[in-house]
């Protein structure tokens, strides 16, 4: 199907096969490629320096681009109205039970080199309106090469444009991972060491998942995971025209260089491999991002298919009070732990929720009752026996904790308890985690992660003062089994938890065992617990100012 705007109308046809010759004064200056693959990235070794040894092709001046991944693949994305679209994506909502309310969308969009297939891709994103996307770019899963290859690279005598340039293998796995709501690691090729970068780029799936590249098509497996597969089709010579404009006003280079390129190892690479594909498209756009017409074509035809698996623009509004559930049982869960009320347990709780309590004496209590919180922690993890020799010669058996342990505080308030566990387990790494409730839809939103390398091997804690409907904690467990981290792995520390919440967590992540010292069984309309602590951490910050009791709880 060809979609191409004749007379403010869609054409429905295939094999146009007229051509017209394009001046490189008439290429339109909106067209921001990523470069996606082929050879002009490594012609060069990317230094300037007159020291350096790698050889470089004659006529041809360092490129400034060396590390893979474009302007698709940036964080964030502003449209021209302003709205905001997290590029990198992030795990979709999920329901009381945990699940995935809906799977991601995935586009392809293939076309040859400077054909336009991220402005395509950006334009589709800012069309569709959904504030979480993954825009992935096949820039970043060229194989890395040996001596000899890089070598012919510096030498231009490697082909970058043929299939063997690619990892595929990488690709389809990274892509079936995000298409499964799954966090990846995606790597970052150096151009100059022909090699992966050791920092790669997080990633998550999201509710759209694009992924844009001159051979997206070439591999059945991955064409296999796609919903839908577009083709953009620009003429030869306009691409031609992009090239020189691109490489000689950005990259330094001749036009010598460049043609010899083209007609090389370019061109050939693109009527072998590239041009096969359109035969595999849904949708061929013709003249790529200026088709406004194919460009809307699409985005009527992802929305249509993302109703119809249950997506609803404003099911976010609902989510967070979805949480609360109208029929709490009885009892409370199995999988809940609160601390025996002890006198002293009472007291500190006491001294924390007192809002005449001065600030230091708040942080006082509050470290002692987190501390005794974080002991209860580590009540419930494995321990094993061991024999140890004691000061008179006499052995006996003990007990060593039998697990590694890793932390991670939900910023800001669940930063507090670093302190804590840190006292009690000498040898445990700390991970963050920030995510914060958008104000107008109450949707919990994931806006940076950091945790250890090899997280499957630790036992982690969830740190946050306060659990209220437990949107943050669900997020933040689900965040983690994106990661691989076994549900029985995952602990939630909490000062305080109110009732609903932590039935809706155990309800939906049974296996994840909740500790905290007090809850709370009532909640107002807007979701704040009754009595509640105030804000805690703006009380142990010391950022508030004349705190209120109705303020809301970082939760």
């Amino acid at each position: 199907m060809v979609a191409e705007k004749k007379d403010d109308s869609v054409a429905v046809s295939k094999g146009d096969s007229n051509r017209k010759s394009v001046k490189i004064e008439d290429c339109p200056t909106y067209s921001h490629s990523s470069g996606s693959s082929v050879n002009e990235m490594v012609n060069q070794n990317g230094g300037d320096s007159e020291d350096s040894v790698s050889p470089r092709a004659a006529g041809c001046r360092t490129r400034r681009r060396t590390m893979s991944g474009g302007r698709a693949e940036h964080h964030l994305l502003t449209t021209k109205t302003g709205k905001k679209i997290y590029t990198k994506g992030r795990p979709p909502w999920y329901d009381k039970k945990g699940k995935s309310l809906k799977h991601p969308f995935v586009i392809g969009v293939c076309g040859g080199s400077a054909s336009g297939k991220t402005t395509v891709a950006e334009k589709i994103v800012e069309r569709l309106g959904i504030p979480w996307v993954t825009i992935l770019s096949m820039d970043s899963f060229y194989k890395v090469l040996t001596p000899e290859e890089i070598k012919e690279a510096h030498e231009s005598r490697y082909n970058f444009d043929e299939p063997k340039a690619f990892d595929f293998d990488l690709l389809y796995e990274i892509l079936k991972r995000l298409r499964e709501g799954k966090s990846v690691d995606v790597p970052v090729y150096d151009f100059n060491t022909h090699s992966r970068d050791p920092n790669s780029k997080m990633m998550y799936g999201a509710d759209v998942l694009i992924f844009e590249g001159i051979l997206a098509f070439h591999d059945e497996r991955i064409k296999n995971l796609m919903d839908m597969k577009v083709f953009v089709d620009t003429d030869g010579d306009l691409r031609l025209a992009r090239r020189i404009v691109r490489d000689v006003t950005d990259r330094g280079r001749d036009i010598d260089g460049i043609m010899e390129q083209y007609f090389t190892f370019v061109k050939p690479a693109f009527d072998k491999y590239i041009a096969p594909c359109m035969d595999s498209a849904d949708l061929i756009v013709p003249r790529g991002g200026e088709n406004d017409v194919a460009i809307d074509m699409i985005v009527q035809n992802v929305m249509a298919q993302l109703v119809e698996r249950g997506y609803d623009r404003n099911q976010n509004n609902r989510d967070r009070h979805d949480l609360v559930r109208d029929d709490l049982p009885d009892c409370l869960p199995e999988n809940l732990f609160i601390l025996k009320e002890t006198p002293q347990v009472k007291g500190l709780v006491t001294f924390v929720r007192d809002r005449d309590t001065s600030r230091d004496n708040h942080i006082f209590y509050s470290d002692r009752l987190m501390r005794i919180l974080i002991e209860e922690c580590m009540n419930h993890m494995p321990y094993k026996d061991v024999e140890i020799e004691m000061a008179g010669g006499r052995k006996t058996i003990g007990k060593r904790k039998d697990a590694m342990i890793c932390g991670l505080p939900i910023m800001r308030a669940g930063e507090c308890m670093e302190t804590a566990l840190r006292s009690i387990v000498k040898d445990c790494v700390i991970g963050k985690i920030l995510i914060q409730t958008n104000e107008t839809t109450f949707d919990p939103e994931l806006h940076y992660i950091r945790l250890p390398p090899h997280i499957t091997r630790y036992k982690v804690i969830i740190m946050d003062a306060t659990v209220t409907t437990g949107s943050a904690a669900m997020m933040a467990i689900r965040v983690l089994l994106d990661h691989d981290v076994k549900e029985e792995d995952i602990f939630v520390a909490s000062l305080l938890m109110g009732q609903q919440g932590a039935h809706a967590l155990a309800y939906a992540f049974p296996k994840v065992k909740l500790i905290t010292t007090a809850m709370d069984h009532q909640m107002t309309e807007n979701c704040y617990l009754i009595p509640g602590m105030g804000n805690f951490g703006d009380r142990y910050y010391g950022t508030g100012i004349d705190q209120d009791f109705d303020e809301p709880f970082e939760s």
